[in-house]
């Protein structure tokens, strides 16, 4: 982790970003790739079919997706799915980690399940946002063992990279690097 922020700039062309459901990915991979007038991807809208709720595509046809999407010069990719990880860091020119407190998830949920708005950075056209079970469960148990996944992959990894503790810590991001009003 670096102590002193890294600048827009020094992010790259070809960023991801990675973190636990509801920590603000989507958002973030919106504006970074506006200032830089690049793609987005949101990896969940890559590995789910549309218009079901939350059916997984063959990891295959995923993994195929993606990468000939990271071929690409300049994106910004959201999401974790760890079956493709090391072909996108290897590929990147920056990471990102956000990884808040989980505590702040249930609240961020269920906001986001009561707007349910299909217009939202990263939405599965056709699913609905509901707090579901399998998404608590996910975020709960399964993301603290992926954290120590994500930290053994990262580890090898020698381009700027930022682990992002908290909301505060993030918003003071997004004003460093002007995505306040993007």
């Amino acid at each position: 982790m670096h102590k002193t922020k890294i600048s827009f700039k020094d992010l790259g062309a070809r960023i991801c970003i990675i973190g636990p459901s509801n920590a603000g990915k989507s958002t973030l991979a919106v504006r970074l790739a506006k200032k830089m007038d690049g793609f987005v991807y949101h990896l969940d809208q890559l590995a789910h079919e549309e218009n079901t709720n939350w059916k997984r595509r063959p990891d295959n046809d995923f993994v195929k997706d993606h990468d000939s999407f990271i071929k690409k010069e300049k994106w910004v990719i959201e999401g974790n799915y760890s079956i493709c990880m090391p072909q996108r860091f290897n590929r990147s020119t920056a990471i990102i980690w956000l990884d808040p407190p989980l505590i702040g998830f249930f609240w961020r949920a269920l906001k986001r399940s009561i707007k349910n708005d299909p217009y939202r950075d990263g939405h599965l056209k056709g699913a609905s946002n509901k707090l579901s079970l399998f998404l608590i469960k996910h975020t709960m148990i399964q993301y603290p063992k992926n954290r120590k996944k994500y930290q053994n992959l990262l580890q090898e990894y020698t381009k700027p990279f930022i682990h992002i503790h908290s909301m505060q810590e993030l918003n003071d991001y997004y004003i460093y690097w002007g995505l306040k009003n993007e």
